[in-house]
């Protein structure tokens, strides 16, 4: 059965306001009211106060955090910590990983088929990097603390990031933190919480009821002379954060079980729907293209084939294929570079010339009107760079009208970019290698789109 999880985001761009203590406490008193329901918890932060107040002694990790940004599932990452809490284990590494996160989507994605249930709590760090967007997209409830009004200052620019993106702000929800209840006020607003859900409601945002005292007993339990991380559930106890934390995590109890369908469960659909919707387009679009060899017809997309080592594609769309790689090598030797090779596989002209093929994109683009007989033939490397050009005369026959001869780069362009009478298209041609084991590849999502960007890029340097 698939599961997906609840999410619960605690943030805040202001260090010091109790963000940590507030997601590990609220994942154990969680699992402490309702013992079936999994809990589970990771972060982005590089402290491991996770690890450390979860982990067994002893207990040999298989796995990061780092591991569930580059794809792993959740579910095979998490492991079952103290207090019946799973966790997934902190990474050292994150600083390197993230700079490979683009999509701020992409944990969304990732907790949508991880395996994960019941809820998931992410800890974050003290900035809007792009893991903390991340979390916060993929979360149904953002816990954001504030003590102070630095802190609920800062607010405003995690309510700016969902409203760049057009998120409901319905799931952002401030909590009073650390609240020195000894503090006291003249007039209206007589105590910190009071003061700061004026503020924050003033503002727009929505604040909880619940708050979280500051107690210095509840600090001692994480500097202490043991060195350990001890919860408010079991060493708080007769404390007003232990009731607080009571209160927040039956709220929080609530509005789960109130929620029939999670941001993950829409993120799996919309992931079905894209998976739907990529398949047909890639289905189209190799539906439109031509199965057989450009040059010598032969089918060249068969399983057992495996020669198709170039696709192409002209720049007006008409026309688009596979071809054989051999096909296309004598194309260049006898039509471009005019040289002879021997038959022999271990030419070693030949041989330099497929592995600098297999590095490159070509270019042909017959001279307007064709009256010439000249070509532009240029040569790129596979991110656009310009490597060679030069204008290349051809004709139909190779040794001459009255020779029998063909010339294959005439067949090319005519094959390609067919006009009307004896003319070419005014239009290019763009060949570029594939792997000749799944040559269809590059008419898949993220591959056509690095290439129709490419031969983007290449039109505008041939205007």
């Amino acid at each position: 059965m698939t599961t997906f999880p609840y999410v619960i985001t605690v943030s805040s761009e202001k260090g010091g306001v109790g963000k940590t203590t507030l997601a590990t406490n609220l994942a154990i008193f969680l699992k402490a009211l309702d013992e079936e329901l999994p809990v589970s918890i990771f972060s982005f932060d590089n402290h491991f106060t996770i690890d450390k107040m979860f982990s067994f002694k002893g207990m040999e990790h298989s796995g990061s955090v780092s591991d569930l940004l580059t794809g792993k599932p959740g579910g095979e990452l998490v492991r079952t910590g103290q207090y019946g809490v799973n966790y997934i284990p902190s990474s050292g590494t994150l600083s390197q990983e993230k700079v490979k996160v683009k999509d701020p989507m992409a944990l969304a994605k990732l907790l949508a088929s991880s395996g994960l249930d019941g809820i998931v709590i992410i800890d974050t760090r003290p900035d809007l990097d792009i893991l903390t967007e991340n979390a916060l997209y993929a979360a149904d409830k953002v816990l954001i603390p504030v003590k102070d009004m630095p802190s609920l200052e800062n607010c405003k620019n995690i309510f700016t990031l969902f409203d760049k993106r057009g998120l409901d702000k319905k799931s952002l929800v401030l909590i009073p933190c650390l609240i020195d209840e000894r503090i006291k006020f003249d007039g209206l607003f007589t105590d910190q919480k009071t003061l700061l859900r004026a503020f924050a409601i003033n503002r727009g945002y929505k604040c909880h009821e619940t708050y979280i005292s500051k107690s210095p007993k509840v600090e001692s339990l994480n500097t202490n002379p043991d060195g350990r991380i001890y919860p408010v559930l079991t060493h708080g106890r007769g404390t007003d954060v232990h009731g607080q934390f009571t209160s927040l995590a039956r709220d929080i109890l609530y509005e789960y079980r109130e929620t029939s369908e999670p941001r993950s469960y829409l993120f799996h659909q919309w992931l079905v729907a894209e998976s739907e919707k990529e398949r047909s387009t890639f289905e189209a679009r190799l539906g439109g293209v031509k199965k057989e060899c450009l040059i010598c017809n032969k089918h060249i997309l068969q399983a057992t084939t495996q020669t198709a080592g170039y696709y192409y594609e002209t720049s007006d769309g008409i026309s688009s294929g596979f071809m054989d790689e051999e096909c296309f090598l004598k194309v260049l030797t006898t039509s471009v570079y005019k040289f002879k090779v021997t038959e022999s596989e271990d030419d070693p002209t030949l041989m330099l010339l497929k592995e600098s093929t297999r590095e490159s994109v070509f270019v042909f683009r017959p001279d307007p009107g064709n009256s010439s007989g000249a070509m532009e033939f240029r040569r790129f490397d596979t991110s656009g760079q310009l490597l060679t050009s030069r204008r290349i005369n051809y004709r139909e026959h190779a040794g001459g009208m009255f020779h029998d001869d063909r010339c294959p780069l005439y067949d090319l362009m005519g094959a390609a970019l067919a006009g009307y009478g004896n003319t070419f298209r005014e239009a290019f041609l763009i060949i570029h290698p594939v792997d000749p084991h799944s040559p269809d590849k590059i008419l898949q999502k993220d591959s056509y789109r690095s290439f129709s960007h490419l031969k983007g890029n290449i039109a505008t340097r041939l205007i």
